[in-house]
């Protein structure tokens, strides 16, 4: 039962992680965090409580929410009259 927990936990271990419903507005970022950092605040209170405290980070606008494309409209088939 043990080997078989551990087998699992071996195989499910590296598996990303669950993906965000949404992109959050507010990101702590820094050198150690990557790109674009740590993006799972609501506002930017919370950011800043979680930037606090850790060194050089800072919080900034989530740029996947500040550069989302407006969704294009649907262009408009056009019917061919007696078919």
């Amino acid at each position: 039962m043990r080997t078989t927990i551990l087998a699992l936990l071996i195989l499910v271990g590296p598996l990303p992680a669950a993906h965000a419903d949404r992109d959050y507005p507010w990101c702590v970022v820094g050198d150690d965090l990557g790109w674009p950092g740590e993006c799972m605040y609501e506002t930017r209170e919370q950011c800043m409580a979680s930037a606090s405290g850790r060194w050089d980070t800072t919080c900034d606008t989530n740029p996947r929410v500040r550069f989302k494309q407006q969704a294009q409209p649907k262009a408009k088939k056009l019917q061919r009259p007696g078919y």
